[in-house]
C-alpha cells in the first residue's frame, strides 16, 4: 500500500504570487507600498494604514526560531514516516513570521532564537516548500 499525498497548498489571488516565487526558490513577502510594512500572510489591505498597494519583495531567506513544537505523532497519515518532526514559527529578518518546518538538525537541538536560513523542498505537484534549517547567520 503507497503512502498517501501530503497536501499541497491552496493557491488564491492572494497568495498565487508568493507559491510561483517558491517554485523559483525566492522567498517573498508583501510590502505595503504607503507605509512600507512587510507582510505575511498576504492580504488585499494592509493591517497597519489599510492601504490597497502592495508589492512582492525577495526576502534574505534568514531569520530566528521564535516558537516551537516537536510532533512525535503524525496527524496526517502522510507525514507518518517524518515523525519527529519540528513544525516552528520562523520571524523572518524582514520583519514578518512565517510557519514552516526546522530541517537539517535533531529535533532536540532546535531553541527559540535559533539562527536559521531558508531550504527548499521540491515536491511532486509542482511546488516548493520553503523549510528552515540553522544557520551561523
Amino acid at each position: 500500500m503507497t503512502a498517501p499525498a501530503k497536501p499541497a497548498p491552496r493557491l488564491n489571488a492572494d497568495s498565487r504570487p508568493f507559491w510561483e516565487a517558491c517554485r523559483s526558490h525566492r522567498l517573498q513577502v508583501q510590502q505595503c507600498t504607503a507605509c512600507g510594512l512587510a507582510r505575511w500572510p498576504p492580504a488585499f489591505l494592509c493591517p497597519r494604514c489599510h492601504g490597497k498597494e502592495a508589492q512582492w519583495r525577495d526576502c534574505s531567506g534568514r531569520g530566528r526560531v521564535y516558537s516551537y513544537v516537536v510532533y512525535h505523532k503524525a496527524f496526517h497519515p502522510a507525514f507518518k514516516t517524518d515523525v519527529p518532526y519540528v513544525v516552528a514559527i520562523v520571524t523572518l529578518a524582514e520583519g514578518p513570521c512565517l510557519v514552516s518546518n526546522i530541517v537539517g538538525c535533531d529535533p532536540s537541538e532546535v531553541y527559540c532564537e535559533m539562527p536559521v536560513e531558508v531550504t527548499w523542498a521540491d515536491r511532486p505537484a509542482g511546488f516548493s516548500l520553503p523549510l528552515f534549517k540553522p544557520s551561523n547567520m
